[in-house]
């Protein structure tokens, strides 16, 4: 079934999620979670890893790309959070500014293809915080010391994924808009895979 007959017959969410499930599975299955999370060394590289793609991803992506379309993207931005974790534990500012940036990003020019690569990292939010018990209990990082990226929005996660899928759904009701963002969070899943992963072998 082809992208744009997937969003003939479901939600945009529910055709994003569809479509780009083998390759989420596919990104969790590499990441080996207990290693990186029980770790310290191996947390604070995958953290410098995320900032890398979020970056470069954020860097050319900003509330000018949406519009109005999500209005409050700018308080949805990744790359702050990951930043005051590599801070707590023990960055200074300059050191995480020249960290290596993803040299290969989604283009998101247009906001179908925005919502597409932010439907990845939004819905690493509801990840972050299954993870959030195990760095505290393993590492004893918190929300308000070096886990700040996972706890992302603290209590309000429900309620902003909650918007976020609305917000997607109604701009990407259309089956071509749908389509350009199924295929940009495909691309975004497989771009952070070889980012944090490398080349599958």
């Amino acid at each position: 079934m082809r992208p744009d007959d997937k969003c003939l017959e479901m939600s945009a969410v529910e055709a994003l999620r569809l479509a780009s499930w083998a390759a989420h599975q596919r990104l969790e299955k590499r990441l080996d979670v207990k290693e990186r999370f029980t770790d310290p060394d191996a947390y604070r590289s995958h953290l410098e890893k995320m900032w890398g793609f979020c970056a470069a991803l954020e860097g050319g992506l900003g509330q000018h790309v949406f519009g109005a379309a999500l209005p409050n993207y700018d308080r949805r931005r990744k790359l702050p959070l990951i930043t005051r974790d590599l801070i707590a534990l023990g960055a200074d500012a300059d050191s995480v500014a020249r960290l290596p940036r993803c040299d290969a990003v989604p283009a998101c020019r247009e906001p179908a293809a925005a919502f597409g690569c932010v439907y990845v990292l939004e819905g690493a939010t509801l990840g972050g915080r299954t993870l959030l018990p195990l760095v505290q209990r393993q590492l004893g990082f918190t929300g308000e010391h070096g886990a700040a990226f996972l706890a992302s929005y603290g209590e309000n996660v429900a309620p902003m994924w909650s918007e976020f899928r609305a917000v997607l759904d109604a701009w990407c009701e259309t089956p071509e808009r749908c389509a350009r963002a199924t295929q940009s969070a495909v691309d975004t899943f497989k771009f952070l895979e070889r980012w944090l992963c490398g080349d599958p072998r």
